[in-house]
């Protein structure tokens, strides 16, 4: 089974991969089981232009390097990390962690000085009642965290830095 780390405009989802059948494949997202039907599984990724997601259809269109995706409310930055891989990727981007969405900072998990790695939690932020944990976009040591418990930000306020 093909797990994946899929963060999408800042916000992370576990995806696992499963089963696949002609033209669909079970997808789990954090713990949601999906039936995803790709209509031209043979496409590269670059032309495929929907997908049909437990019946519903959903226009998409992706760049070459999966850096981004087009969807119906505008183009969202993409990041998908192989849980499954052994080797860590290169880093990339300048390291500031920004809010993905308004909301309230409920906890901060991690301090100044402190390692960290891919995708570890380093901020949880609550917006709409959920809980969206923000996570370290590389391997690095958090340089500064900039908000509080109890806090309220704004879309795309930095939150931490990672070096």
């Amino acid at each position: 089974m093909t797990r994946l780390l899929v963060t999408l405009d800042g916000l992370a989802y576990e995806v696992e991969l499963g089963a696949v059948g002609g033209d669909t494949c079970q997808v789990t997202v954090n713990g949601e089981a999906l039936t995803v039907t790709v209509p031209h599984p043979e496409a590269t990724v670059i032309d495929m232009e929907w997908l049909i997601v437990n019946g519903w259809p959903y226009e998409i269109g992706f760049d070459a390097g999966l850096q981004w995706l087009k969807a119906y409310d505008g183009l969202h930055t993409v990041e998908i990390q192989d849980l499954n891989q052994r080797v860590a990727r290169p880093r990339s981007g300048d390291g500031r962690v920004k809010a993905p969405i308004p909301g309230l900072i409920s906890r901060v998990l991690v301090a100044p000085g402190e390692s960290v790695t891919a995708g570890q939690p380093l901020i949880i932020l609550e917006a709409m009642k959920m809980e969206n944990e923000i996570r370290a976009p590389f391997d690095g040591v958090v340089q500064a965290i900039g908000v509080t418990v109890g806090q309220t930000v704004l879309r795309n306020t930095v939150l931490a830095e990672v070096n």
